[in-house]
Parts: C-alpha cells; sequence; structure tokens
C-alpha cells in the first residue's frame, strides 16, 4: 500500500473512530465515570423542585412589592452642625467646617452637603425615630413611616365608624365635645396603631368623626395640595357637568400618590354615608360643604377670595362623592 492510500484509508475512519487515551499521559483527562442510576432518577426531579421553589419566590415578591406602597417622597433637609468629623453621605466627601457643615434629613436622618442636596433623589424613607408625631405631620412621611397605603388615622377612624353604624343623624355635621377630640389625637401621636378609640373608650361616635376632620385639618400640606388647589377650583367653576368630571379626572393626576390614595379611600366611605341619607340626613351636598374647606385650602388667599372660593370646594367634593366609582 502506497503511502497516499495510507493516509486515504486513514481520514476516512478518522470521523468514525474515537480516539482513546493513551496510558501514563498526564496531560489528557480521565475518563468520564457513568451517571448512577440513582442521580440520573432524581436530576428531572430535582429541576423541577427548583423550578417550583423559584416560582413561589417570584411570586412572593409580587405580592409583596403590589402590597408595598412605592410613593416617593423628597427629603426635608435641614442646616445642621454635627459634633465630630463626617462625612458627605451622597459624595463620601468630607464636611468641612467647624458649624453648619451641611444639612440633614428630619424624617430619615440622611447626612448630606448642602450642594449635593440639591442633587439626591426623592428617595426619601422616613424613620420611626424621627417622625414622633401622626397628627400635623406630613401624610406622605407618615405613610412612608409606617410602611403603610394610608395613614392609621383614616383607615381606623372609618373603619369605627363604619362598625358602629351609618345611621346616626347628622353624621359628620354635629361636632364631638373639643376635649376629647383632642384626647383622641394625643392618644394616636402617642400610641399610634395601638390608640383605643372604640366604644368603651369613646361611646360618642361624633367624637371621632370630629377625631378624622382635625387630622385633615391639621395636615400641614392639604389632601388636595396647594399646587393642585387652582386647577381643582376651576374645575367647580365648569357649570358643564359632565366637563367638569373630565376636569376633575385631570386635575386627580395632580396630587401625590398617598395624597390621592387616602382621597379615594375617604370619598369610597363618604359614599357609603350618603347611603344612608334617610337615617342620618347627610347626602353627598352636605358632606361637601363639611369637608370641602377641610380638605381644601389655600395659602395666601384674602378673606374674600377665600370665601367665594367655599361654593366651588363644595361642589368639588360633592362631585367627588357623588362619582366616586368613575374618578378612582
Amino acid at each position: 500500500m502506497t503511502e497516499k492510500q495510507a493516509g486515504q484509508k486513514g481520514s476516512l475512519f478518522a470521523g468514525s473512530i474515537p480516539s482513546l487515551p493513551v496510558s501514563g499521559g498526564t496531560d489528557r483527562p480521565a475518563p468520564s465515570k457513568p451517571a448512577s442510576p440513582a442521580s440520573t432518577f432524581w436530576r428531572p426531579i430535582r429541576s423541577f423542585a427548583l423550578s417550583q421553589l423559584t416560582s413561589l419566590v417570584r411570586r412572593a415578591t409580587l405580592r409583596e412589592s403590589d402590597l408595598a406602597p412605592k410613593y416617593e417622597k423628597v427629603h426635608n433637609f435641614k442646616v445642621h452642625t454635627f459634633r465630630g468629623p463626617h462625612w458627605c453621605e451622597y459624595c463620601a466627601n468630607f464636611m468641612w467646617g467647624l458649624i453648619a457643615q451641611g444639612v440633614k434629613c428630619a424624617d430619615c436622618g440622611l447626612n448630606v452637603h448642602k450642594q449635593c442636596s440639591k442633587v439626591v433623589p426623592n428617595d426619601c424613607q422616613p424613620d420611626l425615630r424621627h417622625v414622633k408625631k401622626v397628627y400635623s405631620c406630613d401624610l406622605t412621611t407618615l405613610v412612608k413611616a409606617h410602611n403603610a397605603k394610608r395613614p392609621m388615622v383614616v383607615d381606623m377612624c372609618i373603619q369605627e365608624i363604619e362598625a358602629r353604624g351609618l345611621q346616626s343623624e347628622g353624621l359628620y355635621r354635629i361636632s364631638g365635645f373639643s376635649e376629647l377630640i383632642e384626647d383622641v389625637k394625643l392618644a394616636f401621636d402617642r400610641d399610634g396603631e395601638k390608640a383605643d378609640i372604640s366604644s368603651t373608650a369613646y361611646e360618642d361616635l361624633n367624637i371621632i368623626t370630629g377625631a378624622l376632620k382635625l387630622y385633615f385639618r391639621e395636615l400641614p400640606i392639604p389632601l388636595i395640595t396647594y399646587d393642585a388647589y387652582p386647577r381643582f377650583i376651576e374645575t367647580g367653576k365648569i357649570a358643564d357637568a359632565e366637563k367638569r368630571l373630565e376636569s376633575l379626572h385631570e386635575a386627580l393626576k395632580l396630587l401625590p400618590p398617598a395624597h390621592c390614595e387616602t382621597l379615594r379611600c375617604l370619598m369610597a366611605h363618604l359614599k357609603r354615608v350618603t347611603e344612608y341619607e334617610k337615617e342620618n340626613l347627610m347626602s353627598s351636598e352636605n358632606l361637601g360643604i363639611v369637608f370641602g374647606p377641610t380638605l381644601m385650602r389655600a395659602p395666601g388667599l384674602d378673606a374674600m377670595t377665600a370665601l367665594n372660593d367655599i361654593r366651588y370646594q363644595r361642589l368639588v367634593v360633592e362631585t367627588l362623592i357623588t362619582n366616586e366609582d368613575v374618578l378612582f
């Protein structure tokens, strides 16, 4: 056989005959050990169990993210004098000076340079150590500090009012004793979610309704915010009911998410109150008169302008109650 024929014959079988390891070689891998029947049996079961576990974790994460509100909140920075050496928590550079070296967020405690505070993201996560009261506290700050959708005052008061019944005559119109309403306020500031507002502690339901109205009146930023106030008032001036509804739907988009969610909850509750209008004598118009100035107020208005706005405030709240299921 010639050398050329031998080469051709070798090439014919080169792809069909596997190469065998040479004994004594140190640079070649050892032959792979055949998988045992037990490992072959458990492999698909293990893969299936892992996929199910991953799915469960993913669903749990999604469920948790659905429940946990993601409200955006700006930091409440105030000029601060730090004792001892401090570094900016945004740029990590040293804070120079003996006094007023930087600013500190009054809600979450973030320490940064004054210049850095202008570029810090709106990701304030209030700490309960800094948020020490419920009333007169910014609404978004309160709900983020307690990781809730709405202020606990709103949820607890509405739950208590509806549990006792909505047939009480003059509900929200008749005021309770101011001293006892202040007592409820102090209970929420002191005990938070553990505050006792049951009928055992406060027999008169008007005290609970008064405490709820007081909470909205004492908000530093009203439920219908200062920025959104002009748009809502303009909406109230629209005579055509359908156009007013469309304008109100757009105005709601101007509210911060926490404010909008709280307003939705309150309007749904007030609509349930109107379902017992024959017993409690509280129509959507009457509730609009009560809650208009409570939920809407604008700073810097003269007395005459504020007086003229009352009728539009009433009309806005009345429309919100009547069309709660459409607007939210």
